[in-house]
C-alpha cells in the first residue's frame, strides 16, 4: 500500500532528525575516543593497566542505571561494550589468544568480553592458547572451561595446573550447535567433523538423523566448518557465524541434545598484565588443591568451607598422572579472598592441603 503525501512528509522529517542525532552522536563519540587517548597517555606514564574490566562493569552499570529507554539494557550493555572496546584499540591495541579458526565460539566469547575492536590470535588448540598468552603474544587468552551438557574441558584443567597465567573472568555463553554443509540438504552426509564436545553434545541429534555418517573429531567447531566447504559429502557443527564465515548452508538449526547448553569460558592472563581483581560482591574463586592420601582427608579439607559458611559451587577431581591413584581437586567457592570470612576459610584450606593454587578470584560473569 502506497504512503500518502502527510505519510511521507512526515517520515523524510523523522529521517532528517535521525541524521542530525547521528551527527551529534558521531562528534560526541569522537570527543569520548579523544579523552580516552590522553587516559591511554597517563596510563602508559604510570604504567597502569590500560584494560580494567572492573572499570568496563562500572560504567556499563551506570548508564543502565540512567537508562530511561526505550532501549532496553542488555542492548544498552551491548553498545556501550562497542564503545569502549573501540576506545581501548586508541589507546592500546589488546592482544587476545582464541580457539581458531574464524567462527568458534571461543571467539564469539572474546567478542562478548572484550568487544569487536580487539586483536584476535587464532591458536590451533587451547595449549596453544594458554602458551602465547604465558608468553606475552597475547595479552589476554579465552579457554573453555566447562558445558552444561559434557562437563568440564578436562584439557583446559590441566594446563592450569602448570601455567603462569591466572582467571580475571568468565563469559557464559549459550551454544547452539547447527549442522552445516555446502548442500542444503541432509541426504548423502558421509562424515560429521565437529569438536569432541560438540559431538558428544549432539550425539542424540546424530544418531536419529544420520546414524551410517562417521563422527570425526577435529581442534574446533570452525575447523569442522572449514573442512565441511571443501567436500560435499562433509558436514560441520558450529555456529551461524562459522556458517557465513565459510559460505555453507545451515541445513538443520540447534540440534544440541540440551536446549539450554551452555559453556563457559575462562579469561586468562598473567598476573602482570592484570592483577586479581577487587571483590565485586558477586565473585567467583576457583583453587586447585591436593591432599594426603588418607582416610578422612578430603573430608578434612572440606571443613573449613563449612565453618566459615563459605559456600562450594563446583568440586571435580582430576588423576595427578603420578601412578599413585592420586587426584587434584579443582574447586569453585562463592565469594572473594579479600572477604573475611572467605580469606579465613581459604587459610585453614591451604594447610590441610599437599598442594594449593589460586586459579583466579573474579567477578561471575552474565548469561549471553
Amino acid at each position: 500500500m502506497s504512503q500518502s503525501p502527510i505519510q511521507s512528509e512526515a517520515l523524510a522529517r523523522m529521517r532528517v532528525q535521525i541524521d542530525s542525532l547521528d551527527a551529534q552522536l558521531l562528534s560526541l563519540l569522537n570527543q569520548r575516543a579523544r579523552v580516552a587517548e590522553e587516559v591511554g597517555e597517563l596510563k602508559r606514564q604510570e604504567g597502569t593497566p590500560f584494560f580494567r574490566p572492573d572499570r568496563v562493569a562500572q560504567v556499563i552499570d551506570k548508564v543502565q542505571a540512567a537508562n530511561p529507554g526505550p532501549l532496553q539494557n542488555p542492548h544498552v550493555a551491548a553498545i556501550w561494550r562497542e564503545i569502549m572496546s573501540a576506545c581501548l584499540a586508541l589507546e592500546v591495541p589488546q592482544r587476545v589468544a582464541v580457539l581458531g579458526p574464524q567462527g568458534t565460539f571461543c571467539e564469539q566469547a572474546a567478542l562478548e568480553y572484550f568487544g569487536s575492536a580487539v586483536n584476535l590470535i587464532y591458536c590451533n588448540s587451547f595449549d596453544e592458547v594458554f602458551h602465547a598468552t604465558a608468553a606475552g603474544t597475547a595479552q589476554f587468552g579465552v579457554v573453555g572451561m566447562e558445558n552444561t551438557t559434557e562437563g568440564v574441558v578436562a584439557r583446559s584443567f590441566d594446563l592450569f595446573l602448570h601455567s603462569p597465567t591466572h582467571v580475571v573472568g568468565e563469559v557464559s555463553l549459550l551454544v547452539r550447535h547447527n549442522l552445516l554443509r555446502q548442500v542444503n540438504a541432509l541426504e548423502g552426509i558421509e562424515v560429521v567433523l565437529a569438536h569432541p564436545q560438540a559431538l558428544m553434545q549432539c550425539q542424540g541429534w546424530l544418531s536419529q538423523h544420520l546414524p551410517q555418517a562417521e563422527r570425526r573429531a577435529v581442534s574446533s567447531n570452525a575447523e569442522g566448518a572449514r573442512l565441511a566447504a571443501t567436500n560435499p559429502a562433509w558436514a560441520g557443527l558450529a555456529s551461524e557465524r562459522a556458517a557465513a564465515q565459510f559460505g555453507l548452508h545451515i541445513v538443520a538449526h540447534a540440534i544440541q541434545d540440551e536446549a539450554t547448553n551452555r559453556t563457559r569460558f575462562a579469561v586468562i592472563c598473567l598476573p602482570q598484565t592484570l592483577a586479581m581483581p577487587e571483590p565485586s560482591g558477586r565473585d567467583c574463586t576457583s583453587i586447585v588443591v591436593s591432599v594426603p592420601n588418607r582416610p578422612g582427608s578430603v573430608h578434612d579439607m572440606l571443613t573449613p568451607l563449612k565453618k566459615h559458611g563459605v559456600s562450594m559451587t563446583r568440586f571435580e577431581s582430576r588423576p595427578a598422572k603420578s601412578g599413585q591413584w592420586e587426584y587434584y581437586f579443582y574447586i569453585d567457592i562463592a565469594g572473594h579472598p579479600a572477604e573475611p570470612h572467605v580469606g579465613a576459610a581459604l587459610t585453614e584450606l591451604q594447610a590441610q592441603c599437599a598442594f594449593y593454587k589460586v586459579l583466579g578470584a573474579y567477578p561471575l560473569g552474565s548469561d549471553v
